[in-house]
């Protein structure tokens, strides 16, 4: 089942200036279950394919169709942290979506346990570690209990083992959740290769290949397809 479809999209940023898009004619099909990685360099548009498929930007042209109740949450490379203890900062979500409090607290709660800070609970959100803030975040997305995950490079700034950490709650996410989709943007092939079903590359805002991961993975194959992502995965394109 399609839970949502960019459809030839493209995006301005309000810093840009001239006539150069920052997502230019984007075509994309999201389907319940898959595991999809956005891969490219700096720049190539994978943080703002993401911002566009969860709403918080929109198309200049094109457009971006979620199928009806489907429910999405986002993590962000760097989580902004309230000045709230753990618990509250996770329960807040849903209390903002109409959850009452005191169910809200106890969801939260679970979402903790599921990410191993239940005992971090009533320690203040912003005198935790970068990993543990990451993983507040995600058990704040996991208490949404989102159809459609989104992460925006959700390792990039975490040391060796935080990043297995978060790599273990995603795949527990995936498997828990086998009508849930997950897309998630990263640079670490190697936790592509772990992680993802299917890879989209893209380079100046387009993509240029969306394979699955095995083809993207397989340099013949990769090279007839597209030249420019062969060229990525040997790190030749920064």
């Amino acid at each position: 089942m399609e839970l949502l479809s960019v459809r030839a999209a493209s995006v301005r940023l309000s810093r840009q200036t001239g006539a150069q898009l920052a997502l230019s004619e984007i075509s994309l099909r999201i389907a319940a279950g898959e595991r999809i990685a956005l891969v490219g360099a700096n720049g190539s548009g994978k943080s703002t394919l993401l911002r566009l498929i969860n709403g918080l930007l929109l198309p200049v042209q094109g457009q971006v169709h979620a199928q009806s109740g489907v429910s999405q949450a986002m993590l962000f490379q760097r989580p902004h942290m309230l000045r709230l203890s753990v618990l509250r900062h996770v329960a807040l979500g849903l209390w903002l979506r109409g959850t009452p409090w005191t169910a809200a607290r106890a969801q939260a709660l679970q979402a903790l346990q599921r990410v191993g800070l239940a005992d971090l609970a009533e320690r203040a959100a912003r005198t935790l570690s970068v990993g543990q803030q990451q993983r507040v975040a995600m058990a704040q997305a996991l208490a949404m209990k989102p159809a459609l995950l989104l992460l925006d490079e959700p390792t990039a700034s975490l040391d060796p083992h935080a990043k297995r950490e978060v790599e273990a709650l995603m795949e527990d996410f995936s498997r828990s959740h086998p009508q849930a989709a997950m897309v998630f943007a990263s640079h670490n092939l190697g936790q592509v290769k772990r992680l993802a079903q299917r890879v989209v590359y893209l380079e100046g805002g387009r993509v240029l290949a969306d394979l699955p991961v095995a083809d993207f993975f397989n340099p013949a194959v990769l090279q007839s397809r597209s030249p420019s992502a062969h060229l990525f995965t040997q790190g030749e394109l920064a």
